[in-house]
């Protein structure tokens, strides 16, 4: 007669050997869409290092803010975070708006008929810990 323990051991080892092995299972397979891209086009575009921090005028070539940065949205769209009022950083808030909202011409950067009292009068804008 086999000992109890010998016959637990049996039992385990039969169980573990005929269950799948959920580590080695196969999903299905990944696949990537990549997209050409006009890399003539795209070399002649705006660099964000060069945007982060330029300052951004109106159409009377009055300075209204300083770009922050750059954030993609969930939406996948641009948005520039403007730097506006203050005085050498101190008391400035931050406000977004949407990249298209700017015109680059050369290196200037200008936001057509936009004030610093307007971009004052938008909401704040403040970064979460992402």
């Amino acid at each position: 007669m086999r000992s109890p323990l010998t016959l637990a051991a049996v039992v385990a080892l039969a169980l573990t050997s005929t269950a799948p092995v959920a580590g080695y299972a196969q999903g299905a397979p990944q696949t990537v869409q990549l997209a050409k891209v006009d890399v003539i086009k795209t070399a002649t575009g705006y660099r964000a290092s060069k945007i982060i921090g330029a300052i951004v005028v109106n159409d009377a070539n009055e300075s209204i803010g300083k770009v922050d940065d750059i954030i993609v949205g969930t939406d996948k769209l641009p948005y520039l975070v403007l730097s506006v009022g203050g005085f050498l950083g101190v008391g400035n808030m931050l406000v977004v708006l949407p990249y298209e909202s700017l015109s680059t011409t050369g290196s200037k950067l200008t936001m057509p008929g936009a004030t610093k009292e307007a971009l004052k009068a938008l909401p704040e804008f403040k970064y979460t810990s992402k």
